[in-house]
């Protein structure tokens, strides 16, 4: 894992594990997903200093008149989206299809940023103005 160990408040419930979701304010069921959702979420926080406010998980979006949700988005001071999040379960392998997916999200979100974890790997881009992906390390933003 290459977030830090969190203290969660995690919940059983008639038989299924529920963990305290702190941007959604409510018990979430805990999948693979939704665990590495909660780390990353944690980390914008008490790591990058993102405040809460600042910070929407799991919105619907409109792509071409379908229905998609995204994971985690952060926005800037401005209200603008400032980096899009894609989050999957960490046997999942990160691969040109996720890059696709968090693509599609940000055509109708238009943030420069955009991140992918899986818990195990962390991929940070910046869209170029030509609209390419640039490989970066996660870099601090202050807010």
């Amino acid at each position: 894992m290459i977030f830090p160990a969190y203290k969660f408040v995690i919940n059983s419930d008639s038989g299924s594990e529920k963990i305290w979701d702190i941007a959604r304010k409510k018990w979430i069921i805990l999948t693979p997903e939704e665990f590495i959702r909660q780390h990353l979420l944690h980390y914008l926080v008490k790591e990058k200093k993102i405040p809460l406010s600042m910070i929407a998980v799991e919105k619907q979006i409109k792509l071409y008149k379908r229905k998609k949700r995204f994971d985690i988005v952060v926005f800037a001071p401005s209200g603008m989206p400032l980096i899009v999040c894609e989050c999957k379960a960490p046997e999942i392998e990160i691969s040109q299809e996720t890059v696709y997916q968090i693509g599609e999200y940000n055509l109708v979100l238009n943030a420069p940023y955009l991140l992918i974890t899986n818990g195990n790997q962390l991929f940070f881009y910046e869209i170029t103005p030509t609209g390419e992906y640039m490989p970066l390390d996660f870099i601090d933003f202050s807010f």
